[in-house]
């Protein structure tokens, strides 16, 4: 394993930090609810669902980050305006953990950023996200909120090489007039994530990983990703019988030990179901990384893994 020579920030949301060294503070996990086609969702345009079926697997998903020491949030997917203020409402009575707010839709997130600034909910909720379909109205709409916690996306179509994706970061590349790290701090973004944007298997989805690596190491913030979207959009697997779904679900899964071991401080693991069987393995992944450096001057924080479960 490695530490890196430039001094890595530690991101605090809700009293859930992230970042650090390799080693150093346990993987934050976040679960996806509300997903398209979540069997618990009655109504996606309304913002209608299954309320004590929800709470259930919120529930579930904090009681495993208590047990193994990896702090949790959630990703709260929405279709309309009016879903997203239904399920930041509910989800936020039910968890004092940080939620992510996303939408394919701009007008969504942006609703939802205005929305979490009204009710007092802006320092636990990230914006997810600023990426490269960035436009001024939305600039304007988080630069009005009280949201000060975004995650960059490092999704370049132009170029998806690693310096394409560093660059849109950086400077624009070529796409835009700004870096979007710039971009965030003239929306009073003082909190970044990072995510290296994950491609489908064989376009590239290995270069989130080392840009992982590269973006902490140039930048020192926090990197993370949804790196199981790289299974998850694998025909191959996809196309398996029925009798095989459980390599399916063991590849997905096992992705997130994939983004640990090249330094990802974050991962946005999927549905919030899969939290029974993602805990226990990014435990794992966390207590054999603090203990490869621990000859390098890192020491685990307290409430590690490695200090509750070894």
């Amino acid at each position: 394993m490695f530490t890196f020579q430039k001094v890595q920030d530690i991101v605090n949301i809700a009293n859930i930090k992230i970042g650090g060294q390799p080693g150093e503070y346990p993987t934050v996990l976040a679960g996806t609810i509300f997903y398209n086609k979540h069997s618990i969702v009655l109504d996606p345009g309304k913002g209608i669902f299954d309320k004590p079926s929800a709470e259930k697997i919120i529930n579930r998903q904090q009681e495993l980050s208590d047990e193994t020491g990896n702090p949790c949030m959630v990703h709260i997917y929405a279709e309309s305006t009016e879903a997203a203020m239904r399920y930041l409402d509910f989800v936020s009575n039910v968890t004092d953990a940080p939620l992510l707010i996303d939408s394919t839709e701009s007008r969504v997130r942006m609703a939802a950023a205005s929305y979490v600034s009204e009710i007092g909910l802006a320092d636990k909720t990230i914006y997810n996200s600023l990426n490269m379909a960035v436009t001024e109205e939305e600039i304007e709409a988080l630069t009005l909120s009280d949201m000060d916690t975004a995650i960059i996306l490092g999704f370049n179509a132009m170029d998806s090489s690693l310096g394409g994706r560093m660059e849109l970061l950086e400077n624009g590349g070529k796409v835009l007039p700004h870096g979007l790290l710039e971009t965030a701090d003239e929306c009073g973004i003082r909190k970044k994530l990072i995510d290296p944007s994950i491609t489908p298997m064989g376009n590239g989805a290995g270069v989130a990983l080392r840009m992982t690596i590269a973006a902490k190491a140039k930048w020192g913030i926090p990197v993370g990703s949804g790196i199981h979207n790289a299974p998850s959009a694998w025909n191959w697997l996809r196309n398996m019988g029925e009798e095989d779904k459980l390599i399916y679900r063991i590849c997905d899964i096992a992705s997130t030990g994939i983004q640990q071991m090249a330094a990802g401080d974050f991962i946005l693991y999927g549905p919030i179901e899969n939290a029974r069987y993602t805990f226990p393995m990014a435990a794992m992944a966390d207590i054999m990384i603090s203990e490869s450096v621990a000859d390098m001057g890192i020491e685990p924080v307290e409430g590690h893994p490695i200090w509750k479960l070894v």
